[in-house]
């Protein structure tokens, strides 16, 4: 099965080889677990990087229902999706993106933002649809108070679990696929920095027992960003749709972390119980020291700068690309040629006045005889 057009053959071990046939090369991992299915013998084994592992049976209104917890045997279904998501990557870019960059011609630098939109539009599209539907399926958005009662949420449903250990699987992928794509050195550290932010805020939700609010700002994380590539998307094809842009990273860089931190510990209660859970302290003095209004006006204090630094960050941002837009403009306007200004041509033996040819010295023109035939 071969995901990629082969216009030259390298020899084996190469760099060039291991890039260009990289996804056939995980399939055939993929395909080795899959078989271990079919055999007693490894199907305990292989049991464990396709299915999520610490199932808990209890007993509910419903009745027996399955949860899950974490463990470190989560790392091997990671793993397992990490290759999946690893051949995904690679059917999209050949199936769908260099199709469309055939036809769009683009140059390099814009050739590689073109194809990181494409893969994160894909992404970002089945992420939101899905953290959508696990938040109406688990009642979240009808009962908001959910997100912080019964802290904490250590047991999972099966769709959730499996939701977190996807998101960290793709995110996984996306560090090597730095160097399977030949990310040019000035945008790796940019990309670094959003895939290292993503990975850590999904593992504290994810090991904190914060899979409800973090589900709920995933969503809204990614109903942003599917906005700001698909408008990035279309200024590639089309650099009239700047506007489209600049709208779609304003919703980007708004985010509603303060407002779900503010709703999170407005009870004075359920914000001492969620404190002293996470940092569990011996004596009650220090207890409630942490569960001060002091302390959480603190930590709101820190949230509020860190959403102001990124809006002054955005704002510099575009007062920059609006400096360079009018610059640009009044350079055209130097260097486009003055067309001189037309002078009308006045009749050699007059001027017209109510209809009428005069003479310039008032006298009336003398009219051509016609020659008889």
């Amino acid at each position: 099965m071969a995901f990629r057009r082969r216009n030259k053959s390298y020899p084996f071990f190469s760099q060039e080889f291991l890039i260009q046939n990289h996804a056939d090369i995980v399939f055939s991992f993929v395909i080795f677990i899959l078989i271990g299915l079919m055999f007693e013998a490894t199907a305990k084994t292989a049991i464990l990087f396709i299915q999520p592992q610490y199932n808990v049976t209890t007993l509910s209104a419903e009745g027996e229902v399955t949860l899950y917890q974490y463990g470190w045997k989560d790392s091997a279904t990671i793993l397992f999706y990490f290759f999946i998501a690893i051949i995904l990557h690679a059917v999209v870019q050949e199936y769908l993106l260099d199709k469309v960059n055939r036809r769009l011609h683009l140059s390099k630098s814009k050739n590689t933002k073109f194809n990181e939109s494409g893969q994160l539009c894909v992404f970002h599209f089945v992420s939101s649809v899905w953290s959508f539907y696990l938040l109406i399926t688990e009642g979240y958005l009808l009962h908001p108070s959910s997100l912080w009662e019964n802290y904490p949420h250590a047991h999972l449903r099966f769709q959730v679990k499996f939701f977190y250990l996807t998101q960290l699987a793709y995110w996984l992928h996306a560090l090597p696929e730095l160097y399977f794509q030949k990310v040019r050195k000035e945008e790796i550290s940019r990309q670094l920095q959003y895939i290292s932010l993503y990975l850590l805020h999904i593992s504290a939700a994810y090991l904190l027992n914060l899979s409800r609010v973090g589900l709920v700002l995933l969503f809204l994380q990614y109903v942003s960003e599917l906005g700001f590539h698909i408008a990035r998307l279309f200024y590639f094809t089309d650099e009239n749709h700047q506007k489209t842009k600049s709208i779609s990273k304003i919703i980007s860089y708004s985010k509603t972390l303060t407002e779900i931190f503010c709703v999170s510990f407005n009870n004075t209660r359920q914000g001492q119980k969620v404190i002293n859970l996470i940092w569990p302290v011996q004596t009650h003095n220090s207890t409630n020291l942490l569960a001060s209004a002091p302390v959480r006006m603190i930590v709101l204090l820190l949230v509020c700068l860190t959403q102001s630094w990124l809006l002054w960050k955005f704002i510099r941002f575009q007062l920059r690309r609006w400096r360079e837009f009018r610059h640009e403009q009044a350079l055209r306007k130097k260097a486009a040629p003055k067309q001189p200004l037309r002078t009308l041509k006045r009749d050699s033996l007059g001027h017209h006045e109510n209809g009428v040819l005069k003479a310039e010295n008032g006298a009336s023109p003398r009219t051509k005889k016609l020659k008889s035939t």
